[in-house]
């Protein structure tokens, strides 16, 4: 929920945030501020009263601090990639964007760990220490653009979360500035420490417990060999049985996706990758890594459970560059959804593997009541779906017709005992259905936590947890405010 609005006077405010981050850390003109009034979750637009630029802990302490004294709401703000409007300004609001907070500050290979600051992009991580034989495992979609403090924020997942888990898998240590500005360590250096898990507690919370300004990364050891597998299926389906088959056989792959027709034909529309056959249902690439005698013997039994379930076609790829370009057309999935069609909203729900010929069924049958195509590109070992509900959003009402559609999909992933969000987080986008899935003491227990940290409520107030008002309603502001005398301040 939007903050009210409260008549400030900001030049003695702006003067205060120069002191802190120099002048040219301030952005304050109205049309530099367009810039940041809205996440990848772009339907929702709400433009901050100001931006603030800081490069350390101190700056960031520093400008908590003044918004603490000035009762002033903010908002924590990465890379701006994020889906579900976790980043999304709030009225009058100070946004903190830790876009230039980039120094990997140490590497300590011995110890098998990173220390960055959160404007580090996801992938510098792995180019920093894949020459030592070194890799990051946490690996969104995004991971080109999208930085570690935004996926310590929505503990971000990525391919190979099925066998490597998720960013908090892999956050040893953090230091944070909490909501009042005062600058605390979190962990450690090395992976259990005693006492409560206030790390764990941390990454995830979405801005709302504080900001990190320093993390400590686990990285590993790259595997001895590596092979990827893409099977065709003239189903859905089969791929989806094929998830349950390789699992059930005890083989944990690195990573296990699921591509619908729509998506294939998208994909190869835009990268072309000659890899994704046209024609079939669904493709299933499935990576394996670990010792080569290993890696070996799986691939086998890996093809013959695709072949078992009606597998056209099975490649495998053993060198580099051709396993990067069957991943290619996944990765680029997103943005391919973007080249057929106007506009496209994509949901973020987790179902147990073995619902998951139900929920496609069910997805695609709310596809043909609503008459909205849905392409389906999903983390498929870990049943995290990603349907892209394709709209226009010139059209009046479809925005709204398609939010309808994936709460619907959201309730459906609930009720086979699945999870609102996977990776991309709660936000302002899926607050509003927290209730499906949590009871009123589970929200209030939450709330408890919250408070502990974020006492007075200026801490990204309004996201993750519902409102009387319906859902995204306070962030879907299309005649975004004007602040009177913004162009002078």
């Amino acid at each position: 929920m939007s903050s009210p609005t409260v008549s400030r006077n900001w030049k003695p405010i702006i003067k205060e945030f120069a002191a802190v981050v120099g002048k040219r850390g301030v952005v304050q003109r109205r049309e530099e501020l367009l810039v940041y009034e809205c996440d990848g979750l772009t339907s929702y637009r709400q433009r901050p009263a100001l931006v603030v630029l800081p490069r350390t802990t101190e700056e960031v302490a520093a400008a908590v601090k003044i918004c603490d004294r000035h009762n002033i709401p903010w908002v924590a703000r990465g890379a701006g990639t994020g889906l579900s409007g976790g980043a999304l300004p709030v009225t009058d609001c100070v946004m903190i964007v830790t876009a230039l907070m980039r120094q990997i500050l140490k590497v300590d290979l011995e110890n098998q760990q990173v220390v960055v600051q959160p404007g580090v992009i996801n992938n510098w991580v792995t180019q920093t220490v894949s020459g030592s034989g070194f890799y990051y495992a946490p690996d969104p979609s995004s991971q080109i653009i999208c930085s570690i403090g935004g996926n310590v924020a929505e503990n971000s997942g990525g391919v190979h979360c099925l066998k490597y888990g998720v960013t908090t898998n892999h956050v040893l240590g953090l230091k944070i500035v909490t909501p009042d500005g005062s600058i605390v360590d979190l962990g450690g250096s090395i992976p259990e420490m005693p006492g409560y898990d206030l790390t764990g507690l941390f990454v995830g919370s979405e801005g709302t417990l504080g900001v990190a300004t320093e993390i400590t990364l686990r990285i590993l050891k790259a595997p001895e060999s590596i092979c990827v597998l893409l099977a065709d299926f003239a189903t859905i389906e089969e791929a989806g049985q094929s998830v349950s088959d390789i699992i059930g056989a005890g083989i944990i792959p690195g990573g296990m996706e699921i591509m619908d027709n729509l998506s294939i034909n998208a994909v190869e529309d835009v990268v072309n990758t000659g890899l994704y056959p046209r024609d079939a249902g669904a493709i299933l690439l499935v990576e394996l890594d670990g010792l080569q005698v290993e890696v070996d013997r799986n691939k086998q039994r890996v093809a013959d459970i695709c072949k078992q379930n009606g597998a056209r076609n099975i490649t495998t790829a053993n060198e580099p560059e051709k396993r990067l370009k069957m991943w290619k057309g996944r990765k680029a999935a997103f943005a391919a959804a973007g080249h057929v069609s106007p506009d496209y909203y994509v949901q973020d729900g987790v179902i147990p593997r073995t619902q998951m010929a139900y929920v496609l069924k069910e997805i695609a049958a709310l596809s043909e009541k609503y008459g909205y195509r849905i392409a389906n590109v999903f983390h498929a070992g870990d049943g995290n779906l990603h349907p892209l509900i394709l709209y226009d959003n010139s059209v009046a009402g479809a925005l709204e017709t398609v939010e309808e559609i994936g709460g619907e999909i959201l309730k459906i992933c609930v009720d086979v005992g699945g999870s609102l969000s996977g990776e991309h987080g709660i936000g302002e986008d899926k607050k509003c259905y927290m209730n499906k899935m949590f009871n009123e003491e589970d929200l209030e227990t939450m709330q408890w936590v919250r408070s502990v940290f974020n006492a007075k409520g200026l801490a990204n107030p309004g996201k993750m947890f519902p409102t009387p008002r319906t859902c995204g309603e306070s962030a879907k502001v299309q005649n975004v405010k004007k602040f009177e005398g913004a162009e002078v301040f």
